[in-house]
């Protein structure tokens, strides 16, 4: 079975040369979203480095089970994938069937939306992401242990945490 350093290598090979939105190498978002599902486990943390791998490079779920990724972390990098054909916010709500999939999610929006990120974006599309982003949360945090959202909100962007218990509850629903 592969370790957690051997997933970080294959995303950091799978991602070469990649850069998100605003410039940074892509493995580190990757690794950002993997930061915060550590406290939950290995397969958790393998899950957050491989979350983009078959919807952002040529791998397929068959190769990273090929290469001794664990089944069920293949299983939550497909829920998590996105789909060309389902609209995004079906996708939400579909993958929060799958509590370990809405934990990946769960980081993985926390790390979209840090405004150090938004702030190399243009306006416009920095409000129509934030919209999204927060959208999502609306679904994925009740759907998600609220200790759980925290840790993760802890680690991969305290500014949510806020937010997480504000006044009016989740995403200021």
């Amino acid at each position: 079975m592969m370790t957690l350093t051997e997933a970080d290598a294959l995303a950091d090979r799978a991602h070469a040369g990649q850069t998100d939105k605003i410039g940074v190498p892509y493995v580190e978002h990757v690794r950002a979203v993997a930061a915060g599902l550590v406290p939950f486990g290995t397969e958790l943390a393998m899950a957050g480095l491989l979350h983009d791998v078959v919807e952002d490079t040529s791998w397929t779920a068959e190769g990273l089970r090929a290469a001794g990724v664990p089944d069920r972390v293949v299983g939550i990098v497909e829920a998590v994938t996105n789909d060309p054909d389902r609209p995004y916010e079906e996708k939400i709500l579909r993958l929060t069937r799958d509590p370990d999939a809405t934990l990946v999610k769960i980081a993985d929006n926390a790390h979209n939306s840090r405004a150090d990120r938004a702030a190399g974006l243009p306006p416009e599309q920095r409000e129509r992401l934030a919209a999204k982003y927060r959208a999502a949360r609306r679904v994925l945090w009740p759907a998600a242990d609220p200790e759980r959202v925290a840790t993760i909100l802890r680690i991969v962007n305290p500014d949510l945490l806020t937010e997480l218990t504000g006044p009016h509850g989740p995403a200021g629903a």
